[in-house]
């Protein structure tokens, strides 16, 4: 019997005959239909998502990174049409022939049934050239009509911080443009962008999106002409706070200003000094990027964001630093080394209980998958019964299916219940040399630490450190 997995995906809300819903159902049909089993662990959806490229599919790339596990998860990827796959002919020819070729795991689209001669091959790629076509044409089309739409001061995207949209224009919202307001008195009265994110965030305000404030959402907030009366686009993509790009449009918009032209050019006098004072090489010098020993290991106790490299040698947590976390994480590495190494070899010599990551690993989709075969032969032996109770099967043919069911029941239910295995630790301790050798290259010490250590939670408030082992 073939294990499936089940891919989905929708890019509008108004796809109703390709909801989530309906494509699964009809995948799960399929899938009984031809004697398959379609866990839960194998069922992958992108909602809301353009099928162009992969880059932003998270559940697709989910689904190839599991695929890739060996002995490899399922058989067949079943697919409500190809253009759920992929609509770019690049992305599905690469992806179905590491599929097929390299992984042993067959591409099928339920609604569209090519084949499996060689005929299929030049229709499978027909299909797949009409889709990217269609993909291409629509996304013209759509941007042909939002360039048309900014061209006469209207909104094509969903309403600044400050704003509602009303009869397509832009309408200041009266709970939040005050808060625009002070956002650029504050700025002009000394006050930073991450302590503003800090204190917006404290007050429980969020930003136009729902999420949490950061110093780049304060800055976009003063650089955005908006609130000046403008209306701001690039049709070639996001901008990448790169503003002075050609392809940049800005237009005379038809709405009401928060905030008046002299205190937003002041405001952008004084980022413009800032950005010459601290610019892009003295960011990147008081956020080196060099390797260290800990790297992404270590989170916040408070927020759980990992613990970035800060001025110096030396970890902050990554929230403090963009204001969305309210307690500070700050330490020197010369610190937090040695503590984490007093930790680790209390952990492996066994003076140190060990704490187990209680993230879902490998083995615990493979405990499902064990499951769902155990359901199926269950299935199987009562159908078999129901044969033979039937008259379609002889006293003999039963026995023999129902002793083969059986066996195999008992096989799996013994490895469903097999213990899962816990590192040996004491075998990992000769590794404690080589972390405390300073000749040792940082990039290798995190590899080791990385064999046995799932992440380490660091509390500022008593200054101590938890270990969690794989």
């Amino acid at each position: 019997m073939k294990t499936a997995a089940a891919y989905i995906r929708v890019s509008t809300d108004d796809q109703i005959e390709y909801s989530p819903d309906s494509q699964l159902k009809a995948l799960r049909d399929y899938a009984n239909r031809n004697a398959m089993i379609l866990p839960e662990d194998y069922i992958y959806i992108d909602e809301g998502i353009s099928g162009r490229t992969t880059a932003k599919r998270p559940a697709f790339n989910r689904m190839i990174g599991t695929a890739k596990n060996k002995p490899k998860p399922f058989d067949v990827i079943l697919l409500w049409k190809f253009s759920r796959f992929a609509r770019n002919r690049e992305d599905a020819i690469v992806y179905k022939s590491m599929l097929r070729k390299q992984l042993g795991i067959e591409v099928v689209s339920i609604s569209e049934n090519v084949g499996d001669d060689k005929m299929s091959v030049l229709i499978e790629a027909m299909i797949e050239a009409m889709d990217e076509y269609y993909s291409i044409n629509l996304a013209e089309e759509v941007k042909r009509g939002m360039i048309e739409k900014v061209s006469r001061g209207e909104p094509v995207s969903i309403p600044a911080f400050g704003y509602n949209i009303q009869d397509k224009q832009y309408v200041p919202n009266p709970e939040t443009a005050p808060i625009v307001v002070r956002i650029f008195n504050d700025f002009l009265s000394g006050c930073g962008t991450r302590e503003m994110a800090a204190r917006l965030n404290a007050l429980a305000i969020r930003t136009s999106r729902g999420g949490l404030w950061e110093n780049r959402t304060v800055e976009y907030i003063l650089r955005n002409p908006v609130y000046i009366g403008k209306i701001r686009w690039n049709p070639v993509g996001r901008t990448r706070r790169d503003y002075d790009q050609p392809s940049v449009m800005l237009i005379d918009g038809h709405h009401e200003p928060i905030i008046d032209r002299r205190t937003f050019n002041a405001a952008q006098e004084k980022l413009d000094e800032i950005k010459a004072l601290y610019g892009r090489s003295t960011a990147k010098q008081n956020h080196p990027t060099e390797p260290f020993m800990l790297y992404g290991l270590v989170q916040c106790s408070n927020c759980g964001a990992t613990l970035t490299r800060s001025a110096g040698e030396s970890v902050q947590c990554y929230q403090y630093a963009h204001g969305k976390c309210s307690v500070s994480h700050y330490i020197s590495l010369k610190k937090l080394n040695p503590m984490v190494l007093a930790t680790l070899e209390g952990t492996l010599n066994g003076t140190t209980p060990p704490v187990y990551s209680q993230r879902v690993q490998e083995t615990d989709v493979a405990q499902k998958r064990t499951s769902d075969l155990l359901t199926a032969e269950r299935r199987k032996l009562e159908r078999v019964k129901a044969a033979y109770e039937a008259g379609i099967d002889s006293l003999e043919e039963y026995r023999e299916n129902k002793r083969k069911i059986t066996e195999k029941i008992k096989l799996l239910e013994t490895e469903q219940h097999a213990p899962k295995k816990r590192p040996l630790l004491p075998q990992h301790l000769d590794m404690l040399p080589k972390l405390h050798d300073p000749d040792l290259p940082a990039e290798e010490k995190n590899t080791l630490l990385r064999g046995v250590v799932d992440y380490i939670v660091f509390s500022r408030t008593d200054c101590s450190v938890e270990i969690y082992l794989k």
